[in-house]
């Protein structure tokens, strides 16, 4: 699967409003629209690459799997399931990661960047 920037990112722009994010970078979810885009965007800044590797869609659900290089030289790899609601919306996303030293970089990297955003709970 090609990375360029001009395609359409695959559950963003349609997130529902209360919306919730469930991550292996996380204690808790992250409810909402706008806070999510906000994780979304902070973990991004600590990708310094990003390749998909597969994706498919079944039934209402979207599966994604995506290889990554940290801007701090750890690889990731993560899957990524994207509910949706026959209106097209998304309800849920769970992001799954590994390895767990790749994970525990990427969640100090993410603390940093969003304390004093998000409740400190949700920080490993």
């Amino acid at each position: 699967m090609p990375n360029t920037h001009e395609e359409r990112h695959p559950f963003l722009d349609d997130l529902a409003n209360d919306a919730e994010l469930i991550s292996s970078v996380l204690r808790g979810p992250v409810v909402g629209r706008d806070e999510i885009r906000r994780v979304v965007d902070a973990v991004g800044a600590f990708y310094g690459e990003q390749t998909p590797t597969f994706m498919e869609i079944v039934g209402s659900r979207t599966l994604l799997e995506y290889e990554a290089i940290l801007t701090s030289g750890e690889r990731l790899n993560a899957a990524v399931i994207i509910d949706r609601d026959p209106d097209g919306s998304i309800p849920r996303v769970s992001v799954r990661m590994a390895p767990v030293d790749a994970v525990v970089s990427l969640a100090g990297h993410l603390k940093r960047a969003l304390s004093g955003q998000l409740p400190k709970q949700l920080f490993l």
